[in-house]
Parts: C-alpha cells; sequence; structure tokens
C-alpha cells in the first residue's frame, strides 16, 4: 500500500513542487530557502499520507503545509531580529490580513509586466547572474522538478558535480540579493533571452547529445518542451516565447524517424515523415502563427521556427521550399550573427543552389576560430565534398569530424560515412 501512496507522492511533486516553491518564494524572498521550505512539505506527506491517507486534493495539502512553514519561518527569522513589527507585513505577502483595494493593485500592475509566481521563478532561476551550467541545473531542480541525480545522469556528469552547481547558484542569487521578480519592461527583453536560452540549451542536449552513447535523450526534450508551454501559457505577447515553442514543437516531432532500428542517426533529407508526430507539428505551426500575429519583426527563435516550418510543410524532401530556407538563414544572420548559422545558410544555398555553392561558402568559414573545434563544420563539408565526386577530400573530411565528435553515435556515423567512400 505504501508504494502506492509514495507513488502518488512522487507524481504530485513532479507537477506541483515548481508552482508550490514559487509561491512561497514570492513570501520568504529567497529561492533557496523557498525549496527548503517546499521539501518540509515534501517530507510532511512521506510522514503523514502513508498513515492517514492521500488528501482529496494533494496539491493545496502540500501548498497550504508549505505556505504555513513559509509563516513559522518569518515569524522565527523576525523574533530573531526583534522585529515583530515586520510579522504583519510578512502575513500581508500571504494575503491573510490584507486585501489591496484599487491602488495597490494598480501599482503593482505598473511594476510587474507579466505577474506570476512562476514566472518569478524562471526569470530568478535563469538570472544572468549564474552560470550557464548553473542557470541550466537550477532550472531543471527548481521548474522540472528532476532530482539531482536525473539532471547528472541526463547531462552525463558526476552527481556531486551537479549537486555543488545548484547549491552555489542559490548561494549566488543570495549574495547578489537578486529581487524574486519578474524584470521590469526595459530590462525584459534581455533577461527574457536568458531564460529562452536555458529551455532552449535543454531542448538541444536532448535532440542531439553532445556526448554518450545515445544520439537523443528524448526526457530533455519534453522537460523543456514543458517550460516551453509553460512560458507560452506565462507571457503569451511575447513573440520570442512563441517562436521557440514552435521551433522545439516541430523539431520534437521527427523524434521517431531521427534514428533507425539501431538507433543510428537518419538524416534529416532521408527521414520517413510519415513518422513525423502531426499533432506536434499542428501544435508548433500553431505557435509560430501566434508569434507572426505579435511581430513584423522576428527575432531569432521565431526566425528558426520559420525555417523549420519549412521542413515541416514539405511532404518530401524533394518539396522542401529551400530557397525560403537560405532566405530565413539570411535574416537571421542580421538579427543574431553567428558563424554556426553561416554554416547553416550555406547547406541550404547547396540544397538549393547546388553543392559547389554551398562550397564556396563553407571554405570562407574553414579559417574561422570559432568552429575550429566544431565538428559539423568538416561534416558538411564532407558531405558536399561527396556530392561533387571528390571522394578522397571528401573521406578525410568526415574522418576529421569524427575526430571531433563528442557523441558515440555520432562518432560511428562519421566513421560509416568515411569507410563507404572507399581508401
Amino acid at each position: 500500500m505504501h508504494s502506492g501512496v509514495h507513488h502518488a507522492i512522487a507524481t504530485v511533486w513532479r507537477v506541483e513542487s515548481a508552482r508550490i516553491t514559487a509561491s512561497v518564494a514570492r513570501v520568504v524572498r529567497d529561492v533557496g530557502v523557498a525549496e527548503e521550505l517546499a521539501q518540509d512539505a515534501l517530507v510532511a506527506a512521506l510522514e503523514h499520507w502513508p498513515k492517514d491517507g492521500v488528501p482529496d486534493n494533494p496539491a493545496a495539502w502540500l501548498m497550504t503545509t508549505a505556505k504555513r512553514r513559509a509563516l513559522d519561518h518569518l515569524r522565527h527569522r523576525q523574533m530573531a531580529e526583534d522585529k515583530h513589527d515586520g510579522i504583519a507585513a510578512d502575513m500581508e505577502a500571504l494575503g491573510t490580513t490584507h486585501v489591496p483595494d484599487f491602488v495597490d493593485a494598480l501599482d503593482e500592475a505598473r511594476q510587474d509586466d507579466i505577474g506570476d509566481d512562476l514566472l518569478r521563478l524562471v526569470f530568478t532561476a535563469c538570472h544572468p547572474v549564474l552560470s550557464t551550467d548553473a542557470r541550466v541545473a537550477l532550472t531543471l531542480k527548481l521548474l522540472g522538478g528532476l532530482t539531482t541525480h536525473e539532471i547528472a545522469r541526463a547531462f552525463l556528469v558526476p552527481e556531486a558535480t551537479i549537486a555543488q552547481r545548484i547549491v552555489r547558484a542559490k548561494r549566488a542569487l543570495s549574495d547578489a540579493a537578486v529581487p524574486y521578480e519578474v524584470p521590469r519592461a526595459e530590462a525584459l527583453g534581455e533577461r527574457l533571452a536568458s531564460v529562452l536560452e536555458v529551455v532552449y540549451l535543454v531542448f538541444n542536449e536532448g535532440y542531439t547529445a553532445t556526448s554518450g552513447g545515445d544520439w537523443m535523450r528524448p526526457d530533455l526534450c519534453n522537460e523543456a518542451l514543458r517550460l516551453g508551454r509553460m512560458l507560452a501559457g506565462l507571457a503569451p505577447q511575447q513573440p520570442e516565447v512563441h517562436g521557440l515553442l514552435a521551433l522545439m514543437e516541430i523539431q520534437a516531432s521527427r523524434t521517431a524517424a531521427r534514428t533507425d532500428d539501431q538507433g543510428r542517426p537518419v538524416l534529416l533529407t532521408e527521414q520517413d515523415r510519415s513518422r513525423w508526430d502531426p499533432l506536434l507539428i499542428h501544435r508548433g505551426l500553431a505557435a509560430l502563427d501566434r508569434a507572426d500575429l505579435l511581430t513584423t519583426e522576428p527575432g531569432p527563435y521565431h526566425l528558426q521556427g520559420a525555417i523549420a516550418a519549412c521542413h515541416a510543410r514539405a511532404l518530401r524532401a524533394d518539396d522542401t521550399d529551400w530557397a525560403r530556407i537560405a532566405a530565413l538563414y539570411g535574416e537571421l544572420l542580421q538579427v543574431a550573427p553567428s558563424p554556426v548559422v553561416e554554416l547553416n545558410r550555406a547547406v541550404a544555398v547547396s540544397m538549393h543552389a547546388g553543392p559547389a555553392a554551398g562550397l564556396v561558402l563553407v571554405d570562407a568559414l574553414m579559417k574561422n576560430k570559432a568552429l575550429q573545434q566544431y565538428h559539423w563544420l568538416p561534416s558538411v563539408r564532407g558531405d558536399l565534398l561527396e556530392k561533387l565526386n571528390r571522394r578522397h577530400e571528401a573521406r578525410g573530411e568526415f574522418e576529421r569530424a569524427a575526430g571531433l565528435a563528442g557523441n558515440e553515435r555520432e562518432k560511428a556515423f562519421l566513421m560509416e560515412r568515411a569507410a563507404a567512400l572507399g581508401g
């Protein structure tokens, strides 16, 4: 019986932990303390539910317990600081003694552009004061509900490393006195970019793992999608949020077709498109439509979502509008210049105007220092050389790409392509 109760607790916690932590953090104004208090509520559930049974509304039980812990924490803190008058303000924060009047509500609306406990938690966990690795770990812990062990396993690093990142991240937020709030209008764009970067980093690691024996880690893709959908609900007027969601939904739709029966990678142009998930494509195109309605000046995720949509709308690889894709990459270069974007544009140009045209662009990138250790550069060059029947050169490029690749599946795939070209 207890195993069933424990499973129920784990399920509710996975779904509700972020919302509970966010609600408590609004009261105590400290993410680290809020997570500890939320964990206290979880421990209380593990103690009481096996004896008393699962409550009718388990999520509400956990929320109420966590808020009571928060109020106790505030009382003790105020008593320790001998500031009894502050307890009234703390209780007000819990909404127990005061109903804000119209002026209060108007002032709060002016200061908080979006206004939601979960969204405050997102912006806090992804604050630029933290390193990228710390932001990713803290976001997955607080918002994804993943355990430290699960995060470590997903990124193939020691559990102690992830635990240290999370502890240091919470300490850094506290030391920097990072306000628990959604940034004001003038800072929102910069901070939102940090949030979206974290979500897309999580997705990309799941979509094409940087190391290990698996080509993909679908669990990470699913977590990123869940976070993206949450963001779209919390920030419905932000076009880049919908652009990123469109990009992830459409790319995730290809999951079943991206590997063969042995788990080996299958290139986009060779995938069986009947295995693409039509529901995810529909969701992605709908998100892109929302982004289109919100702005006439698309940002980088919006443009990448539009590129993904070009692939999704092509029933066959031969139907792909490569001219449109090349043009979109040109726009992306204007908005977010990057040698990786230039490489992707070269691929689109090669598909539209022929491999020789693409090779000219790729060769111009060969001396770019930012791409010296980027295995996709020799991989793309090898593909173009093979199409031009320059087999010996192509083999060398595939071998070089394999030497740079960190993922075992990817390395084996590139070596197979090299071997297929003979000696």
